[in-house]
């Protein structure tokens, strides 16, 4: 029995030593059969907070519909100024390819004397996939909203500039943007434009409806600029136009709701009809027992 258990033992660990060779050459193979794309881009959000993202896939070099987002990568995001090297932070790719990582805004980052910020995300080789590496050089652009009212004329100033490695400020130049109203399901763009000089002032439109405290979300967007990749800021204020209380109208035959007369009449038809169906059961009920009745008498 012990030298049938020991044969049956060698077996089974040759066959699982096959399987795994094969299963590690698939695994070549298919990495084999796969382009490897990997970008980075970064956006600044509207609470001066900012978005490292990285998308990792792999693209198949015979049909490139085929694309396979990398999983679980491990994705180092460094900021670099000369010599020096700080680790921002680490973030795994999610199922979609996809590794973020959040800055938040008092964030003091390695400036070089033009206020350039250098980024990197970096991922490292494995077994199967060669190491991945983007940079992004980004100037920290700041939005700012300013809402004032003279003379019932609302009037909204947009604000941008710099910051440099000492804190001084430089207005931004030749900055495109577009401005949104947050609605419920979706934004409203109202005004585009270019920023010169570190401003653009706007009317405001004097008609828009709010929400029911009559306030409006507005958003500003700057969507990659070569110097300053993605920038929103956006700012809440009490200009919505209030909505006028809908009065209840009567009720008219070209109207949502009936007279009250013809719902009256329906459910009278409604009621007769129904009662004649009853009827009629009923008696059928009747004349089939009648029926009955007589043929018992003729058969006695």
């Amino acid at each position: 029995m012990e030298r049938y258990l020991k044969k049956y033992t060698l077996i089974t660990s040759f066959i699982a030593a096959i399987l795994f060779c094969n299963h590690a050459v698939a695994q070549e193979n298919e990495a084999d059969n796969y382009k490897m794309a990997f970008s980075f881009r970064t956006e600044k959000n509207n609470d001066n907070a900012r978005v490292l993202e990285a998308n990792f896939i792999g693209r198949n070099k015979n049909d490139k519909k085929d694309i396979l987002p990398i999983f679980g990568a491990e994705i180092k995001f460094f900021n670099i100024l000369n010599d020096d090297e700080v680790l921002l932070g680490t973030s795994k790719t999610t199922n979609k390819g996809i590794a973020q990582l959040i800055i938040p805004e008092n964030h003091n980052y390695l400036i070089d004397p033009e206020g350039n910020i250098n980024l990197i995300a970096r991922f490292e080789a494995t077994e199967y996939i060669e190491e991945e590496s983007e940079e992004i050089i980004v100037k920290n652009l700041h939005l700012e909203l300013i809402f004032t009212e003279v003379d019932s004329v609302k009037t909204v100033l947009i604000k941008a500039f710099t910051l440099d490695s000492l804190g001084i400020e430089t207005p931004a130049e030749e900055v495109d943007f577009i401005v949104f109203i947050k609605t419920m399901l979706s934004k409203m763009p109202i005004i585009e434009g270019t920023i010169e000089n570190g401003e653009f002032e706007f009317e405001f439109p004097a008609d828009f409806p709010g929400d029911k405290n009559g306030d409006l979300t507005v958003s500003a967007q700057v969507e990659d600029h070569d110097e300053y990749a993605s920038v929103t800021q956006e700012k809440t204020v009490n200009w919505g136009v209030f909505s006028k209380e809908i009065k209840k109208g009567k009720n008219t035959l070209w109207s949502a709701v009936a007279p009250i007369w013809m719902y009256t009449v329906l459910t009278i038809m409604l009621v007769g009809v129904w009662a004649n169906y009853l009827y009629t059961i009923v008696h059928l009920f009747k004349i089939k027992k009648e029926g009955d009745q007589l043929k018992q008498t003729d058969e006695s």
